[in-house]
């Protein structure tokens, strides 16, 4: 069966996509290691490549990429938010999916090849493998592996549920550091000009913060709009409160200069007797 390869490096992945034949069909996945969504999908990949033995008759080769640490691969790619898989052939992109579906991942594979199997395969096996799959997400995300109704997912058979384990991860999150800031794209790469000024207000003062990429999971940057009753980003949150956005944080500390004097880690100078 096939194995998800890791690249850690550019001289990786020029040698990698160098030593394909072309007729393989090279299956990239972009990650970003602090996104949930990426452990999932990462889980889907995992069962879906092992449908395809290794073979010179359909020859794939599937491998994942950090996002963030290999920026430039990135942007060849226009890679805007993670999960984020490409489909390629011979140096050509087939097709590109964003996002966690499983299904859509699914379909796109098996739109550009097909397992060794497939020429006995019969509907029953397509379902079961697609319940393997969406198991496996199950498994990443860490909740109890039950076999869902392709037909109907249990993930949008109860809004009202879904809902529910939203917003406790959405508590979870706000927490996940004292300081955590939802931006659009990352403190070395800010995707927006509020973004950039807050992440160097932050710097200035030496905060230490956790941050979280909105443009990597739109659920979460729809839901936390709601969330906090607060429709903009970025957003500051400090010990599980939202304090606002740049203009409130730009207020804050107007008022008082020792505001994330608490969360600083710079170093006090020390002064001559």
């Amino acid at each position: 069966m096939s194995t998800i390869q890791e690249i850690t490096s550019e001289e990786d992945w020029r040698a990698h996509v160098a030593s394909l034949s072309k007729k393989t069909l090279l299956v990239i996945s972009f990650h970003a290691p602090w996104a949930a969504p990426c452990t999932q999908m990462n889980a889907v990949l995992k069962a879906l490549a092992a449908e395809y033995p290794v073979s010179n008759e359909n020859p794939t080769s599937w491998v994942s990429l950090n996002a963030e640490e290999l920026s430039d691969i990135s942007e060849t790619y226009d890679v805007t938010a993670v999960p984020f898989l490409v489909l390629q052939r011979d140096d050509q992109i087939l097709e590109t999916v964003s996002g966690s579906s499983a299904v859509k991942v699914r379909a796109a594979i098996e739109a550009h090849a097909k397992p060794s199997s497939s020429t006995s395969a019969t509907q029953q096996s397509t379902t079961s493998s697609s319940n393997q799959a969406a198991a496996a997400a199950a498994a990443a995300n860490g909740s109890s592996a039950q076999t869902p109704q392709v037909d109907a997912p249990a993930a949008e058979a109860d809004p009202a549920k879904a809902k529910e384990e939203l917003w406790k991860k959405l508590g979870e999150l706000v927490k996940a550091a004292p300081v955590m800031l939802f931006m659009k794209g990352t403190p070395s790469s800010p995707q927006c000009g509020f973004s950039r000024q807050l992440v160097a207000l932050l710097r200035e003062r030496s905060v230490k913060y956790g941050f979280f990429n909105i443009l990597a999971d739109d659920e979460v940057r729809q839901g936390l709009k709601e969330f906090a009753d607060w429709p903009t980003y970025p957003q500051l949150w400090m010990d599980g409160d939202l304090v606002g956005g740049l203009d409130i944080i730009k207020e804050e500390l107007e008022t008082d200069p020792d505001f994330f004097k608490a969360h600083s880690v710079a170093k006090e100078e020390t002064t001559a007797a």
